[in-house]
């Protein structure tokens, strides 16, 4: 059935007039966290919102980097330490959320790539009980194995450090079950004409396999990112001292019994975003791509 010209331009005005709705609907929260970042107090707790600050102050931010000093970084190795400049705790709460988030990301795409190349494309006893067990690990709720993880990370004299909340991530089922979906849409003729021209197993992985799922790693990349980020019981289980808190756990702990500054709050959430928003925009590419190539798989 075709659509006539006028009936054609009313569709695309009504799917245009939808899209700015859901629009500006999805980016209201991200503007009212923004601009609550620079109300005062009497604008925040106004009878009536105040949808632009009326007096624009950066008094909440000052409270934020001003709150608590910590050491920029600290490393230690082999009984030898060396430590950073001291910066505001917000700056380091950052630097740790971002450093964790980074580390988690890279750690799982690499893993779980390889993972799922050798689901898809490998033949080994016992492939189909692992493939299925990976798939009920998605729906395994992470607070049953928590326990576990954290006496596993207790052993491993890493509790209370950023490992602690990385390692867990590694292994994520979900990573593992995207990747050999990508895997599997690549003709399995370019790997034995690998092996026939004599490619190592690595080669064949880095110079053909992870070019082809590329657009895959991307969005991978992106659920990561977000995950790790977002994962605050995680890392309120692991992580003990101040200095190796996140954004999320340190503006926790600026928040008292009996009240919450709510400028407070809502200029740590602004600052928290910004980091999410810029890799979004890098991995946006892949994200998309790898979004449409599932939809036409087969």
């Amino acid at each position: 059935m075709k659509l006539n010209s006028g009936s054609s331009k009313a569709y695309r005005v009504a799917s245009l007039i939808i899209m700015i709705l859901l629009a500006l609907l999805f980016l209201f929260p991200l503007y009212w966290i923004l601009t609550g970042s620079f109300k005062t107090a009497n604008d925040i707790y106004a009878p009536k919102p105040a949808w632009i600050p009326s007096e624009w102050t950066g008094g909440n931010y000052v409270k934020l980097f001003n709150f608590r000093s910590a050491p920029l970084f600290t490393l230690k190795a082999f009984g030898y330490s060396i430590t950073g400049p001291t910066v505001p705790g917000a700056v380091r709460w950052l630097v740790n959320t971002v450093f964790m988030a980074v580390a988690a990301m890279i750690l799982t795409c690499l893993t779980a790539a390889m993972a799922g190349y050798a689901l898809a494309k490998k033949r080994f006893y016992g492939k189909t009980l692992l493939f299925s067990l990976i798939v009920c690990a998605m729906a395994l709720p992470k607070q049953v194995i928590l326990i576990p993880l954290l006496r596993e990370m207790a052993a491993l004299n890493l509790y209370d450090t950023l490992w602690a909340v990385i390692f867990p991530t590694v292994g994520w089922p979900f990573g593992v079950f995207l990747m050999k979906q990508f895997a599997e849409g690549i003709p399995t003729e370019m790997v034995e004409a690998c092996r026939i021209d004599g490619a190592s197993e690595w080669r064949t992985f880095t110079d053909v396999m992870f070019p082809m799922i590329k657009p895959g790693v991307g969005a991978l990349a992106i659920f990561t990112f977000i995950n790790s980020w977002n994962d605050y019981f995680m890392q309120l289980v692991m992580l003990a001292s101040s200095s190796n808190y996140t954004i999320s756990l340190g503006i926790a702990t600026m928040q008292s019994e009996n009240s919450i500054d709510m400028g407070l709050l809502m200029a740590g959430t602004a600052l928290a975003s910004v980091p999410i928003i810029i890799v979004f925009l890098i991995f946006q590419k892949y994200f998309t791509k790898g979004i449409t190539m599932g939809a036409v798989k087969g």
